[in-house]
């Protein structure tokens, strides 16, 4: 299950951040999503230890945590895509699918005419159109 969905900005400044779960958790989850951006861009910085070819968006698992695990997403723009989810079992090819579609879901936002780059998401069809891609995605596991 998908717990939390973030947008960062290129110079770490939080875009939008969306938590799935009780209220108790979300400052939790806030900073598992601050947390991770320590390894993306040591992963960024660093390509040859971290395997990813230069050109690949996809970071894939940033990082497990006892209760969930972390992968990011890259776009060409270095805003970065973070998702935590409770699946401790997925297969890569998953996350990459729910990445693509919350990428174009981001595109959409940010091409609105209205949109300020840099600042916050606000726009509510996009957090409507990112929770129905959260409800609809379903993390096959592997083994």
């Amino acid at each position: 299950m998908i717990v939390c969905i973030a947008v960062v900005g290129h110079q770490n400044n939080p875009l939008y951040i969306q938590s799935f779960t009780e209220a108790d958790d979300a400052l939790k989850l806030h900073h598992i999503v601050h947390c991770s951006l320590d390894v993306v861009d040591e992963r960024v910085n660093n390509p040859k230890k971290s395997g990813p070819m230069l050109n690949e968006t996809f970071l894939g698992l940033l990082y497990p945590t006892e209760n969930y695990k972390v992968y990011g997403y890259l776009t060409n723009t270095k805003v970065k895509f973070i998702l935590v989810t409770t699946d401790l079992d997925v297969r890569d090819a998953d996350v990459r699918n729910f990445f693509r579609r919350f990428h174009s879901a981001y595109l959409d936002a940010v091409s609105n005419p209205f949109h300020v780059p840099g600042k916050k998401i606000t726009s509510k069809t996009f957090a409507e159109r990112v929770t129905n891609i959260v409800k609809s995605v379903s993390f096959h596991t592997t083994g």
